[in-house]
């Protein structure tokens, strides 16, 4: 047998987080399906290119976090590690956005409640704009239902874990609309999901860099695509790049929100996108999280970017 023919070695990275500020890992699975949640250990299957990583997350009693992956390469471990870190908020130093806002008026008493909130992230931002798209205008609960059939037709499989990978932009590039539409994705949607892939999967769009202007460029190009709204890019924005500056404005849940909060309290008052815009500018480049706040304020916790 040739050396290239030898099958590599699996190895296991662990690496121990103390967090900056309180972070609580959460004990519930996501709905679809990606991060089940098993005697208190969150699992999640990454790829890092055609690398399958299997990463476990759990908090210890001191309040650190471990992180396990194994991977034939350690570097690519590492990455994966990298990837669940950022998703989860881990490193986040969330003492700032605390001083400033502990005693608002709004969200103050829920900030010193739980000073552990962030929100929802994926280690994916490509994952991120796709399950943004299959959210569109539909309630979480059926959104979810739409992601776990996609996982389950297209998801990258892991044997040895059991576990699945959210498919890739080329994957969901070359899918036909009609099969999109047969989870119950609208076929606008479905249009819209395969031509979003395609660009990123060309290399048009880069999703991954860490260079605001990059992102914000390839937000504009993403714009361009029919389908793609303001609320689809910030969604992605927020929960797959971790920008915090962020404020998916259209959500259902601020405009009802800033609506009742606007007309004293009317509960079928709806306020616009502009509305809400200027009533969380004052947040600043915490606009995403503040308003993450701001939904558990108001009871909404079936949305998707709250954590």
């Amino acid at each position: 047998m040739s050396a290239a023919a030898i099958p590599a070695v699996s190895r296991e990275l662990r690496v121990e987080v103390w967090p900056p500020w309180p972070f609580a890992l959460s004990r519930r699975s996501g709905m679809d399906g990606l991060s089940p949640v098993k005697r208190g250990v969150l699992h999640r299957l990454i790829h890092e290119g055609e690398h399958a990583v299997h990463v476990r997350v759990a908090q210890l009693r001191s309040g650190s976090v471990l992180f396990g992956a194994q991977a034939g390469d350690e570097r690519v471990a590492a990455r994966a590690i990298e990837r669940m870190r950022r998703a989860l908020g881990v490193d986040m130093d969330l003492r700032p956005f605390h001083d400033e806002f502990r005693d608002d008026p709004l969200i103050g008493a829920a900030v010193r409640a739980n000073p552990a909130v962030r929100p929802a992230g994926r280690p994916h931002a490509f994952e991120a704009l796709a399950w943004a798209v299959t959210e569109q205008l539909i309630e979480y609960e059926r959104a979810a239902a739409i992601q776990r059939r996609v996982v389950a037709a297209f998801g990258r499989h892991d044997p040895a874990s059991g576990l699945r990978d959210s498919p890739n932009a080329t994957t969901l590039g070359g899918v036909a609309p009609a099969r999109l539409e047969s989870f119950d994705l609208a076929g606008s949607r479905a249009l819209t999901l395969i031509k979003v892939a395609r660009e990123v999967a060309a290399g048009r769009v880069d999703l991954d860099s860490p260079d605001p202007a990059v992102q914000e460029s390839g937000w504009r190009r993403l714009r361009m695509i029919p389908g793609v709204g303001p609320w689809t890019v910030e969604m992605m924005a927020l929960t797959g790049q971790g920008r915090l500056d962020q404020l998916p404005a259209g959500d259902l849940g601020f405009i009802k929100l800033v609506g009742r909060l606007s007309s004293g309290g009317d509960p079928k008052a709806r306020a616009s996108e502009d509305q809400v815009r200027e009533f969380f500018e004052r947040f600043g480049p915490w606009k995403g999280l503040a308003a993450n706040y701001a939904l558990r304020v108001a009871g909404s916790l079936k949305s998707p970017i709250v954590g």
